[in-house]
């Protein structure tokens, strides 16, 4: 019995010892991976520390390290000044060049019929409405009667004095009498002539009672139905474009207004069409508005479907050479105060300067004001760069 349990107490004794030393073991391991993350976290600190001080004298020393390296290349151009076409920008309501109003010339009359519509070419003359004439044809039948009256007493009358003429030299007609059937006979002839006279008046009469076109052009507008009565005082009742010419009134400030002259070429551009129509300045108005500070330049257009009148175009006038900066088309920007460009400075920065677009051509854009020719212009990239941005310029070759 005490033999078993002193065996027992000596087992019970092994399995504690056995339990302290996995345990001395578990805690050797966690110390050893705490040792190696501690020496993993040594290294990385010791990396980094040798890292930056080599990076910040490097930057230090200008030897090229990544703050310069950060600065981007821009391509720049130096435009100087080239010869240019002057162009001027204006724009203005389109309008017939030579504008006719129609109306009632004669007596007037009730609308029988209207034979024309807007849009529709006419010849001189041609009839554009019919006017009720019932009236008037029954008087001029009655006016062309009383020329076959009149005649015939004319006849009569002759063939008296004749008669008389062949008794005078017998003594059976004294002269006297042969006064009275000369006159007679002057006066029915006289008579005829009235008639005639009259007859050809109501012709003319009835003539002007339609409503014919003055002159050949283009029927702009209607103002006239069938059954309306017309008079004198029915105002305009077809307007016309003489011959389809088309003007375009063109404002133009007062400094530009001196550089144009009757003669000057102009590219005329309807509203809402890619139409490039030529024209030519035929009159420079003598005066400028008060008001406004401008003037109106009348620009004589050839017919075309797209110009009506009252409508708004663009026009671009040629007013001889002058020397401009010339850039590309990449390099003007637009924005809420207008064109602009970026340039590069002395200290190699960018700043932003205000331009005024001159001649637009396959060349580039001329540059009207705001540039000497001088400057480093940024050709591409300049929505990506601010005012104030530090760059490297690399110029290239002229766009001219």
């Amino acid at each position: 019995m005490n033999y078993e349990r002193k065996v027992d107490s000596m087992d019970s004794l092994a399995g504690t010892e056995s339990f302290y030393e996995a345990d001395d073991n578990r805690r050797k391991r966690m110390l050893t991976i705490a040792a190696v993350a501690l020496i993993a976290v040594i290294l990385l600190g010791v990396w980094y520390a040798f890292a930056h001080s080599k990076g910040a004298d490097t930057a230090a020393s200008g030897a090229g390290g990544a703050g310069a390296q950060n600065v981007p290349n821009v391509t720049v151009v130096i435009p100087g000044r080239v010869s240019v076409q002057a162009a001027i920008a204006a724009n203005g309501t389109i309008a017939a060049r030579r504008e006719m109003p129609v109306g009632i010339a004669g007596e007037g009359g009730q609308v029988v019929r209207v034979l024309v519509e807007p849009g529709q070419w006419v010849g001189a003359g041609q009839t554009l409405a019919v006017i009720d004439r019932a009236v008037q044809s029954q008087q001029a039948a009655s006016l062309a009667a009383s020329i076959k009256v009149a005649q015939a007493d004319a006849d009569l009358a002759q063939a008296e004095l004749e008669r008389a003429q062949a008794l005078v030299g017998r003594g059976f007609i004294s002269k006297a009498d042969m006064d009275r059937k000369r006159a007679t006979r002057d006066a029915a002839n006289a008579r005829v002539r009235v008639s005639q006279a009259q007859y050809q008046e109501a012709l003319a009469r009835n003539g002007r009672l339609n409503i014919v076109a003055p002159a050949a052009g283009l029927v702009l507008t209607r103002q006239v139905e069938p059954g309306q009565v017309v008079g004198a005082g029915s105002g305009v009742l077809f307007r016309m474009a003489r011959g389809g010419e088309m003007e375009m009134l063109a404002q133009l400030a007062e400094a530009d207004l001196q550089r144009v002259k009757v003669g000057t070429r102009a590219t005329i551009t309807p509203v809402g069409t890619d139409l490039q129509i030529a024209g030519q300045v035929w009159q420079v108005s003598p005066i400028v508005n008060m008001d406004t500070r401008q003037g109106t330049v009348r620009i004589a257009v050839p017919y075309s479907a797209a110009l009506r009148p009252g409508g708004f175009a663009d026009a671009r006038l040629v007013s001889g050479t002058e020397q401009a900066p010339l850039l590309p088309e990449s390099a003007v920007q637009s924005g809420p105060d207008g064109n602009f460009v970026l340039v590069v400075g002395a200290d190699d920065k960018i700043e932003r300067k205000l331009v005024k677009v001159g001649t637009v051509t396959d060349g580039g854009v001329s540059i009207a004001s705001g540039l000497t020719g001088n400057e480093k212009v940024v050709v591409l990239a300049g929505a990506f760069l601010n005012p104030g941005d530090k760059v490297k310029p690399v110029v290239q070759k002229s766009s001219q």
